[in-house]
């Protein structure tokens, strides 16, 4: 820094010299000096110029550089999953405890940017995570938060997904403003949501409703269309209500017999770039691995039917009493006439619970057969 200060001193002083010289040259030979006062002046004004540069360059190069940049998308429930991740990391890390040391960087994704058309005419899911991802591997962020289930079977080259948080509860809320539940809702009334999954297994249940598709939006704006009349009642999911601080809305929570979720619902993932040892070795320590290993089980049941949100497919994997995994799945067809379900028992291992899921998710494609998920 002494360094630092004292060649910007030298070329201050140097520049300042030379604008003086600079400016004698076009003076007029009868010029006459200046009186004394006005020199002193001009002396005292130059020390302040130099010294206010020199403390600009120190602020400058004293600001704490963050050691960590955690992409998120802007959302509410997003912002709140990325200030979880940071509190955690601050805990976790003595030198990511210190102010400045951790900085959030959001990214708008082409998902959060259209909201006027289903997910799946746009694109899929992939789209609440490519310019993430693209941040992540142009080095412009060093860790991305996402929401597990709107990440992609397959992930980037050059990145890994090795961190998951300890997931929060997996179940469905039902939320309306004159209902306490599903059954309480008279025939033809309107529940507004833009998961297919949702919409199956609701029509299959209860028939007589109906179904506002394309109910998008964060969990703000779509209670705000409740609220105005647009549908008479939504599902969302509870673990994102949970972590706003939102769950006085909910009306009742619906079992998983009733809904089955969707696979990693409830659960954050941390990606970071490949041979990045330092923000591996950060967010290693934030890994749950029950909720790593349930995830990576539905992941593969999901990857082996090679869902999309074109398709109805939900699936849940957890540790039973004895220590197990038991491990559930579901496909149906979008209005809800068919539903083929699917279970699964076993270690609760890596290999184990990947070999569940895949298996799952064989049988359920070979009772499906061609054509199942057109009606």
């Amino acid at each position: 820094m002494e360094t630092l200060n004292q060649t910007l001193i030298s070329t201050n002083l140097t520049t300042f010299t030379s604008s003086i010289v600079s400016a004698n040259r076009f003076h007029p030979p009868c010029f006459k000096s200046p009186p004394p006062l006005l020199c002193q002046r001009r002396r005292n004004n130059s020390i302040f110029f130099i010294k206010a540069s020199v403390s600009a360059v120190e602020q400058q190069t004293q600001k704490k550089v963050a050691l960590v940049r955690i992409g998120t998308r802007g959302s509410p429930l997003a912002l709140a999953q990325a200030y979880e991740t940071r509190d955690k990391l601050m805990a976790s890390s003595s030198e990511l405890a210190e102010e400045g040391a951790i900085e959030i960087v959001v990214i708008k994704t082409t998902g959060d940017k259209i909201l006027s058309q289903p997910l799946a005419d746009i694109g899929g899911k992939g789209l609440f995570t490519k310019e993430i991802d693209e941040a992540l591997l142009n080095s412009e962020i060093d860790i991305a938060v996402h929401s597990m289930k709107d990440v992609p079977t397959y992930l980037p080259e050059k990145t890994i997904l090795p961190c998951n948080l300890p997931r929060e509860d997996v179940r469905d809320a039902f939320i309306s403003l004159n209902a306490t539940s599903l059954a309480d809702l008279p025939a033809g009334s309107v529940v507004g949501t833009a998961s297919l999954r949702r919409k199956s297994q609701l029509l299959h249940r209860y028939p007589s409703l109906s179904v506002l598709e394309n109910f998008r939006g964060n969990v703000q704006t779509r209670l705000k269309k409740l609220n105005d009349g647009v549908v008479v009642a939504t599902l969302l999911a509870l673990a994102g209500l949970k972590r706003l601080n939102m769950t006085e809305h909910v009306s009742s929570i619906l079992p998983i017999d009733d809904m089955l979720p969707a696979v990693a619902q409830g659960a954050i993932g941390i990606a970071c770039r490949e041979g990045d040892d330092k923000m591996a070795n950060y967010i290693a320590k934030l890994n749950h691995e029950e909720t790593r290993l349930a995830v990576a089980c539905e992941r593969a049941f999901l990857l082996t039917l090679d869902g999309s949100c074109r398709t109805p497919i939900a699936g849940y994997a957890c540790k039973d009493e004895g220590g197990n995994c038991l491990f559930r799945g579901l496909v149906a067809s979008p209005d809800g006439t068919k539903v083929l379900e699917t279970s699964r028992k076993g270690l609760y291992t890596y290999d184990d619970m990947i070999l569940m899921g895949k298996d799952a998710g064989e049988e359920l494609l070979a009772r499906a057969g061609p054509g199942f998920f057109d009606s």
